[in-house]
């Protein structure tokens, strides 16, 4: 970026996700305040200190990165060149609107998601298990995984795994904000971002309201996942198994109705899936090898929802072919809004030149 014009530029190019967001949120906000619950600050404070936190961490790399290539006589003379450059400045202007959007919308889902059981019973977990038995040919899709996965160091290594994917979340998506690259794709990520968190795990998951396996015991009664627990609390004998004591913690919360960032149950679909399978589609417009890496976390994170009893296997199947709807959709409207851009900037040209006497 050269001038002030250009990161305006890419403000304007962010209108509809920005647009599209506001409205959905303000829905958001509406449904919440028909059943009593009212917009917080705290998360959008947790939010907001996870990306200082993700900014430092990427501060701490781009330093060791630039003294390691340039190797200066004056470190510090160097460090300050390049962190007081107007190019950086530029770019980190540039993010604002992305960052924004980023910090609002995790809280108010998180908010959408406590609340589900006020709007829908949860009532589709027996469809659900029913699918997976038709699709794995009468068996739940773990008991077909467990015969390769069912060892507890594998366990412990995907339970690790399958929580990674929080880097996602704030590195991951400050990444995007700050990278250079294709601009039509990053504001195609940014408007599949909003979407997905919205309409797949806000309303998809509203409508189609289930827990998922480790928690249709303590929570409808329901024993037909007994064996897979049992398994996970033995292999937590011999290796920690993360998602025991999350999971544990996510009930609590349940059972005493609290809300906030990162909290409230919810099965069908899984936002796991959904935004690793995104940034696979997004990375790979990158780089190759980028492409390659995200999409072997993406299996890993599908194999681990249902391996680690967060998720029934078709949970992720719906995710995948949702986002891949919203990713399709959400190149269009970019595409819609460059093509009006580019008539009003022809008209404007039209307007302003004056014939030559």
């Amino acid at each position: 970026m050269q001038n002030e014009s250009e990161y305006l530029g890419r403000w304007r190019g962010e209108i509809p996700i920005l647009a599209i967001g506001l409205a959905l949120l303000a829905i958001c906000i509406g449904l919440l305040a028909s059943r009593g619950i009212y917009p917080e600050a705290g998360g959008i404070l947790a939010g907001t200190q996870l990306f200082l936190v993700s900014v430092m961490i990427f501060g701490a790399l781009d330093i060791v990165r630039e003294l390691y290539r340039h190797r200066p006589v004056s470190p510090l003379r160097h460090l300050k060149q390049r962190y007081s450059s107007p190019q950086l400045r530029e770019r980190a202007m540039a993010g604002i609107p992305m960052l924004a959007v980023c910090i609002v919308l995790l809280p108010f889902f998180s908010k959408m998601k406590s609340a589900i059981p006020l709007f829908h019973k949860y009532t589709w977990d027996g469809t659900f298990i029913a699918w997976d038995r038709a699709i794995f040919f009468g068996h739940d899709a773990w008991e077909v995984l467990q015969p390769v996965l069912g060892y507890p160091i594998v366990t412990a290594l995907i339970a690790v795994l399958y929580h990674l994917w929080l880097l996602l979340l704030y590195p991951g998506c400050l990444f995007l904000i700050l990278v250079s690259m294709d601009e039509t794709v990053r504001r195609q990520f940014f408007l599949s971002y909003v979407l997905s968190w919205t309409l797949i795990g806000g309303a998809l998951a509203t409508v189609f309201a289930s827990v998922g396996p480790c928690f249709v015991g303590p929570m409808l009664g329901d024993h037909r996942f007994d064996d897979q627990m049992a398994y996970l609390n033995a292999a937590n004998e011999q290796f920690p198994i993360m998602v025991l004591p999350v999971q544990q913690m996510l009930l609590d919360w349940h059972l005493a109705n609290a809300d906030g960032l990162g909290r409230g149950i919810t099965a069908m679909p899984s936002m796991h899936v959904a935004i690793a399978f995104l940034f696979w589609l997004t990375m790979r417009k990158i780089s190759r090898g980028a492409g390659r890496f995200f999409f072997a976390f993406f299996v890993i994170t599908w194999v681990g929802s249902v391996h680690t009893a967060y998720h029934y296997a078709v949970d992720g199947l719906v995710s995948v072919v949702a986002v891949a709807a919203i990713w399709w959709a959400s190149r269009r409207i970019i595409a819609w809004w460059d093509a009006q851009e580019l008539r009003r900037a022809q008209a404007a040209l039209r307007t302003n030149t004056v014939p030559a006497e």
